[in-house]
């Protein structure tokens, strides 16, 4: 925390490579900050930080408007086309301590594509992996935002009815972080409204966790 006036949010993206993790940091910084391209291999190969500028007509604290600020740490996916298990946990675990030591970590998302069914191992290594980097109470402190959500409405499916279809993987692991989902569109240039709407429900999700830290 800043000011009163002002609160930062720190968010982390942990996902498989290609999902769209650093797309998706950058809509919520709206900002580039972080390459991101269709490639046959893993485009990031270690975390960075992006920081958004003030952020205003979200918040209200003590009945005054107040500023709000995301951070956002960009992770390498796993499994990786270049980096061991091992080497991801470790650099994204060095990475969360040097960023976040002080003020702590808000939300883990967990980044998964709309548009491709999620398999049992699948969901098996990425859980494994956020439980070793976060601990225990992991599920308190992540929410899951499925990319891509354009295609799956592309493809007829609102929000509800994909969910109706959705594998039991997906809706088994949706129910362990207590239904803490958000579809995100991946266009190029995500328009401010739909980043708010984003930004609305993860401050919804931080409030809901009274404002607790990892």
């Amino acid at each position: 925390m800043a000011d009163s006036n002002e609160m930062t949010i720190n968010l982390v993206v942990l996902g498989k490579s290609q999902t769209g993790k650093s797309a998706a940091g950058n809509s919520l910084l709206g900002s580039s900050d972080f390459e991101s391209r269709l490639s046959p291999s893993s485009v990031t190969m270690c975390c960075s930080l992006g920081r958004s500028g003030r952020i205003l007509g979200l918040m209200r604290r003590n009945g005054c408007e107040s500023a709000l600020r995301v951070r956002v740490l960009d992770t390498p996916g796993y499994p990786h086309s270049a980096l061991s298990k091992e080497q991801v946990r470790d650099t994204v675990r060095a990475a969360l301590a040097q960023h976040f030591r002080e003020e702590g970590l808000h939300l883990a998302l967990l980044v998964l594509r709309a548009d491709l069914p999620l398999c049992p191992d699948e969901s098996n290594d990425t859980v494994q992996l956020i439980q070793e980097l976060l601990g225990p109470t992991w599920k308190d402190f992540t929410a899951v935002l499925l990319t891509h959500a354009d295609k799956a409405e592309e493809a007829g499916y609102s929000e509800e009815t994909y969910l109706h279809s959705a594998s039991s993987t997906l809706l088994s692991l949706l129910n362990s972080v207590q239904h803490k989902y958000i579809f995100l569109d991946n266009h190029n240039s995500i328009i401010k409204e739909e980043r708010n709407i984003v930004l609305r429900k993860l401050l919804n999700f931080i409030q809901k966790n009274n404002y607790q830290v990892l």
